[in-house]
């Protein structure tokens, strides 16, 4: 799951830098199975140019907060990831 092809929302390249982007990629690839076809991530812009970032799914229940450099173009993002099998899609909740 999450091993095939990639794909990005106009929303997502507008509003998330590529760095970000990169860090939610590796923190589904890392995280350890099983994993939902769908995990969320909520990223909050901290003072100092800080973004937390909490990742988490439902089944089975999982979550996991990091903090990065960087900055977001809004001050909280909800996003989503989708894997239907066939390729992974990272959206903004608000495209869902």
């Amino acid at each position: 799951m999450f091993d095939k092809m990639r794909y990005l929302t106009r929303g997502i390249n507008a509003e998330v830098s590529t760095s970000i982007q990169m860090r939610l990629w590796n923190m589904i690839e890392t995280m350890d199975p099983p994993k939902d076809y769908l995990q969320v991530f909520i990223l909050e812009q901290l003072p100092d140019r800080i973004v937390k970032i909490t990742h988490r799914q439902e089944e089975p229940e999982y979550e996991n907060t990091v903090q990065v450099v960087g900055e977001l173009s809004s001050e909280n993002l909800r996003i989503f990831v989708i894997d239907d099998g066939d390729y992974s899609t990272m959206l903004l909740a608000s495209e869902y």
